[in-house]
């Protein structure tokens, strides 16, 4: 497999990827949502969660699966290492998130579904979020999501702040972040084949029938697609497949057969061919996960004691207001 030392995000993200970013951040509400996302929460009770609840692979733990992930690390040029976890769950899914503490979570079902090439594609494609730096904005539009819906059990007066345009376009940058992370994914492999054939199982693959699938007719299939465009109402149907916005229903990946157009697109690119000959954007620090590193055991104990002391001063203030509804009550 091809390794991409000190290889920037920036050498293969889509551009895509870029412009509805730039959208998003234009949109208005959304420097408030981020400035009540960074002061409210955090990433560390999903990392706590993923430890309680789900199995962190290592030397020891799913052996196998740990050194496909650190393969995949090596040829990204990714470090320091994320967490990696497995999840005992019947949805084919996989998804990143985290900053200060990124973490990989693949279900076992996936697990189950998908030989060793597709696996090494799918850890691929999730190390291509975090190389991209899309988990922050991710947990945002996860958070902006349930604000708007009512799920958020606080949301620190936003509920009528955040718009439904502000939600479609997290939404629309979302789905263009998952053709980034794709192009992660077949530069790790160096081949077409088992990133769509990895595609193609999630989308709709079976265990016990996969001697029937064809990925020859299931590429084909995405060119059917494509070609649906010709007909202006369906252009129409698929954004609102897309984006129910009466029904508050999001679609956060774009459709697998479109996300195959976008791939093969790109392997036939000059781009494509240049970076697989060494020839790309270098990253201006090495690594692209931006996890401090401890560098002495006392570093770790004085981040340890602002943490306590952090923890301590939030029980306090959650006392404080239990004590003024009893009070009031």
């Amino acid at each position: 497999m091809p390794t991409y030392p000190g290889i920037s995000s920036e050498a293969f993200r889509h551009p895509l990827d870029r412009q509805a970013e730039q959208a998003l951040r234009s949109v208005p509400g959304f420097d408030l949502v981020a400035r009540k996302f960074v002061e409210f929460l955090t990433e560390r009770p999903q990392y706590v969660f993923q430890m309680g609840n789900s199995i962190q692979v290592g030397p020891r733990q799913y052996a196998s699966v740990y050194q496909i992930f650190r393969d995949c690390l090596r040829d990204l040029d990714i470090y320091p290492e994320p967490n990696l976890f497995v999840s005992q769950s019947p949805i084919v899914n996989a998804f990143a998130l985290g900053q200060e503490f990124p973490f990989i979570l693949l279900n076992s079902a996936l697990l189950d579904l998908v030989n060793e090439a597709e696996l090494r594609s799918v850890i691929a494609h999730e190390l291509g979020h975090l190389k991209c730096g899309h988990t922050t904005l991710i947990q945002m539009a996860i958070w902006s999501t349930q604000v708007i819906s009512g799920l958020a059990e606080r949301t620190f007066g936003l509920s009528l702040l955040v718009s439904t345009g502000l939600v479609m376009a997290f939404y629309e940058w979302l789905r263009k972040a998952e053709l980034s992370a794709d192009r992660a994914a077949l530069l790790v492999m160096d081949d077409l084949s088992p990133v769509v054939s990895g595609m193609m199982r999630v989308a709709g693959g079976s265990s016990r029938y996969a001697h029937e699938l064809s990925l020859e007719e299931f590429m084909r299939q995405s060119e059917r697609y494509q070609a649906l465009d010709e007909d202006g109402l369906n252009q129409v149907y698929k954004f609102m497949l897309y984006n129910n916005s009466s029904a508050g229903v999001f679609l956060s990946h774009p459709f697998t057969v479109e996300r195959v157009h976008f791939l093969r697109e790109w392997a036939k690119s000059e781009e494509y061919r240049q970076i697989r000959q060494g020839n790309y954007v270098r990253a201006q620090a090495p690594g692209a996960v931006e996890v401090p590193a401890q560098t002495s055991e006392a570093a770790h104990a004085n981040a340890s004691q602002v943490e306590v002391d952090e923890l301590r001063r939030q029980i306090d203030a959650l006392q404080q207001e239990i004590d003024r509804i009893k009070k009031g009550g």
